[in-house]
């Protein structure tokens, strides 16, 4: 039995999140049903973790199992020409027989992305948070520092996560502008629920002067319970890589 591992990108606007689910349409279930073209037979798909609805990527990691002695590039350009123009194969490959997306993960790289400017953006609207308003860079990479490190990110989830642990090792929170655009790259072991849009929203309010710079240490300490800030819209992130 071959275990097919393939790298993704989507834009997800158009899907209501990853994970197939009954009231949408999702990526995942847009894939299956090429690869049931392709492979004459319905395969589950198997991947590095979930977007939700409006969230964006351009490393997602998936796997499936077949016993079609089928050339790679079926799976590749052959997938492509049957899937839509948002979602595309970048890259196909044989993965050694217990390779598993979700579980082999070492971590993974989110990256959020602001358009700061006074008016909107109709080119970045569907791929950028649009903030108008001043926001204090210094402030929020001086914030962003205190993610860095293994934390109980409790605080930094949304409401219905089935994580088992809370505690989660951040690698590096780098911000950098480019004229109107913020980008926050984030890299760590694993993320919760909605993580990195609370983490992104956070940072918002120390930008905004809401908060100040030393407040994510708090919350991260859980003292007095000082909640996250609220949660940055879904449509400004995207999963860039994972990695094992």
């Amino acid at each position: 039995m071959r275990n097919i591992k393939l790298i993704i990108e989507y834009d997800g606007t158009s899907y209501a999140g990853w994970q197939i689910q009954p009231n949408g349409l999702t990526i995942q279930q847009v894939i299956e049903e090429a690869l049931v073209r392709v492979l004459g037979a319905s395969v589950r798909l198997h991947s590095s973790g979930r977007t939700d609805a409006g969230v964006h990527a351009r490393g997602m990691v998936a796997a499936f199992r077949t016993d079609r002695e089928i050339p790679l590039r079926a799976f590749s350009d052959g997938l492509n020409a049957l899937l839509p123009p948002d979602i595309a194969v970048r890259d196909a490959c044989e993965a050694r027989s217990d390779f598993q997306p979700r579980f082999d993960a070492k971590g993974k790289h989110y990256r959020y992305t602001i358009h700061n400017g006074t008016r909107r953006s109709p080119l970045s609207r569907l791929y950028a948070w649009q903030l108008r308003g001043k926001l204090d860079i210094g402030a929020m990479r001086e914030a962003a520092r205190h993610f860095v490190g293994e934390h109980d990110f409790a605080a930094f989830r949304t409401t219905g996560c089935a994580a088992r642990t809370t505690v989660r090792r951040i690698d590096a929170v780098e911000l950098d502008r480019d004229g109107d655009l913020i980008q926050i790259e984030v890299k760590g072991s694993g993320f919760l629920r909605n993580m990195v849009r609370i983490m992104v929203g956070t940072l918002v309010e120390v930008g905004q002067g809401k908060r100040p710079a030393d407040a994510i240490a708090v919350i991260l300490a859980g003292a007095n319970g000082v909640p996250a800030g609220a949660t940055a819209p879904p449509h400004g992130l995207c999963l860039m890589e994972v990695y094992y």
